[in-house]
């Protein structure tokens, strides 16, 4: 068993979510340094009409951090169907109106986790407000996160180069805990919309830099389509690195391939299994992890396209012994 040591988790989104709920079940110090790129859906509108910074961002890493988190889940994921509150979740406005109530995001980031009774920290990248930009192969600029995310141009051009309009300056917590860390888990995630937004945030890779933890990358499942298009798990590893400017200390790969049946529903959209190469793995100098880390919970979700998906997961108890054995 590890005691006590400070773990810090880089991304955003249900990838970020997956890992600390396997970690928060150990007696360790988590921290949740997340993304505040987004920019679609309800998010959208509450940026747009009340000019704060995107609730949506942190909604997540709260819920997997929560003392009662599955009906925590259930509640702040709830979304209206109809009427002026129509697309909106509840865990947006809770965290807008508390944004509203103390003139302060990060001040209502810790009030609903004190509320929530989180086991750890969840803090913003950044408080900056900025878009992210892509740059794709053709030369076309996409500004904003959502127009990346759900591409409404060509997605089978790939993405050239990501960043952020304006700069944006770290959140000080946030770069002295991952200074302060003995591990650091970046991903899962979509990379270009949910974690890479991060290390473009200035002082956050030479955070990164800076720390003496042992450095991890958890490789997604599947590619995304608009983003990863035909990508391996190794191609995954190569843009983490490329923007962090530094090599990781150990990575780790899924080897159990999805039921057939969910496989069919991401490949209608474009999207595949991403394998990890057996040569590729042999010929690293560096701590290679292969295992079964599929979820059993795989289940359909409606977002706020209204689509259903299934959705393919690690399993947030393997994922969790996995990242532990590497402290």
């Amino acid at each position: 068993m590890v005691y006590e040591k400070k773990i810090v988790v880089i991304g955003g989104g249900t990838g970020t979510n997956t890992v600390l709920r396997g970690l928060k079940k150990y007696p360790l110090k988590l921290s949740a340094v997340v993304s505040m790129a987004d920019d679609g859906g309800s998010t959208k509108i509450l940026r747009e009409e009340y000019g704060i910074l995107p609730p949506g961002s942190v909604r997540p890493a709260l819920i997997a951090l929560a003392d009662q988190e599955k009906t925590m889940a259930k509640l702040f994921n709830y979304r209206f169907s109809k009427g002026s509150l129509k697309n909106h979740s509840f865990g947006n406005l809770f965290l807008t109106a508390l944004t509203e109530i103390y003139g302060d995001f990060q001040k209502a980031v810790e009030e609903a986790g004190q509320l929530l009774k989180i086991k750890g920290k969840v803090l913003p990248a950044t408080f900056d407000n900025a878009r992210l930009c892509a740059l794709l192969e053709n030369g076309q600029e996409i500004i904003g996160e959502s127009n990346i995310d759900i591409p409404k141009h060509n997605g089978n051009l790939k993405i050239k180069q990501i960043y952020l309009k304006p700069e944006c300056h770290a959140n000080k917590r946030a770069e002295e805990a991952i200074v302060s860390a003995d591990l650091i888990v970046i991903g899962p995630g979509d990379i270009y919309t949910s974690i890479l937004p991060n290390f473009l945030v200035k002082g956050i890779v030479n955070a990164i830099k800076k720390s003496k933890a042992k450095k991890i990358y958890v490789c997604n499942l599947m590619t995304k389509f608009g983003e990863t298009n035909g990508f391996k798990a190794q191609d995954f590893l190569r843009v983490i690195e490329r923007y962090l400017g530094s090599r990781v200390d150990a990575v780790i790969f899924n080897t159990q391939k999805p039921s057939k049946r969910f496989l069919e529903s991401y490949q209608k959209e474009g999207e595949f299994v991403a394998p990890p190469s057996l040569a590729w793995a042999r010929r690293q100098k560096r701590k290679v992890i292969r295992e079964n880390l599929l979820g059993s919970a795989l289940y359909a979700k409606k977002n706020f396209t209204g689509k259903s998906k299934a959705l393919i997961r690690h399993h947030p108890d393997k994922l969790a012994r996995v990242i532990l054995s590497l402290v």
